[in-house]
């Protein structure tokens, strides 16, 4: 009698298919002190969509990602610029999802120009973090002299409504600005099964479970301090918030110990910051009212 052999129904496993998007989108002000998207570039899974904004309010630019999220070996590489003297806000039709990976990590590469005289906003909606997820995330900030920046990053840890919280997995979130052509600020957060534990630690995030960073970046930073710190000191019970400036660059954190609650938090700094340094609407996209 033949031998059978020790798995008759094994199989190699298959090679899933991986998103491999990118969009750019270039903004600049015509002859006529028009500005508007001169520049777009699209691959699946990402798609830009350009809103009819209200009165006064900055062109828009809605990054989407028609995958519904991210999982391990997906990549998207994202490319906003602002040209001489444009101005533009960048955002996302909803939360990011980055869902459990088999192994793989998902990369995130967002590319952030503003060239002088230029306003670029890049307000994205939460990432959120399923247990097990990979993520990968490098942003890098160009702002010429005479050019301004304000960004941020949303992260929940955990899909938090339903109680989860991260056991395994990996996050490594990166920033680089540079001003004028120099290294302005550079920052790096690693969070992987070394460290989650250590997540309630009051010597780590004492227990928030969302967290938020501002980026200001511009020859007023210094300026626009004390102000900050005026519209962070209002802040509820249950959001730890703090301001810094590293000569031309002002960061802005916010922790929270629920989403929902700091991302009410993170509109209300966002729209007040916008009016206080640049003159624009105190309100965000209608998206993130939906």
């Amino acid at each position: 009698m033949t031998a059978m052999p020790d798995a008759p129904f094994a199989h190699p496993l298959p090679v899933l298919q991986r998103g491999d998007g990118a969009c750019e989108v270039r903004f600049e002000r015509d002859e006529g002190g028009l500005c508007r998207a001169r520049h777009v570039y699209q691959k699946a899974p990402c798609r830009v969509l350009f809103p009819t904004v209200e009165p006064g309010e900055l062109p828009t630019a809605v990054v989407v990602t028609t995958s519904g999220g991210l999982t391990g070996g997906d990549r998207l590489r994202l490319d906003f610029t602002a040209a001489p003297g444009a101005a533009a806000l960048i955002t996302a039709q909803a939360a990011e999802k980055i869902y459990r990976s088999t192994g793989d990590d998902a990369r995130i590469a967002l590319t952030l120009k503003v060239e002088t005289g230029a306003w670029l906003e890049w307000l994205p909606q939460e990432t959120i973090l399923f247990d097990g997820a990979r993520l990968r995330r490098d942003t890098v900030a160009e702002v010429a002299a005479g050019g301004r920046l304000l960004a941020g990053e949303f992260l929940v840890l955990g899909r938090t409504a339903r109680g989860e919280r991260l056991t395994r997995g990996l996050l490594q979130d990166r920033w680089r600005v540079s001003l004028g052509g120099r290294l302005a600020w550079i920052e790096s957060l690693r969070l992987d099964e070394a460290t989650f534990d250590a997540l309630g630690h009051p010597a780590g995030l004492g227990g928030a479970v969302a967290l938020f960073t501002l980026v200001y970046a511009g020859c007023d930073a210094a300026s626009r301090l004390d102000q900050t710190r005026a519209l962070i000191g209002t802040a509820p019970d249950g959001i730890r918030a703090g301001a810094t400036v590293l000569g031309d660059v002002m960061v802005v954190r916010l922790l929270g110990q629920q989403a929902y609650a700091l991302r009410r938090e993170v509109a209300r700094l966002w729209a007040g910051f916008r009016q206080l340094a640049a003159g624009l609407p105190a309100a965000l996209p209608r998206l993130w009212s939906l």
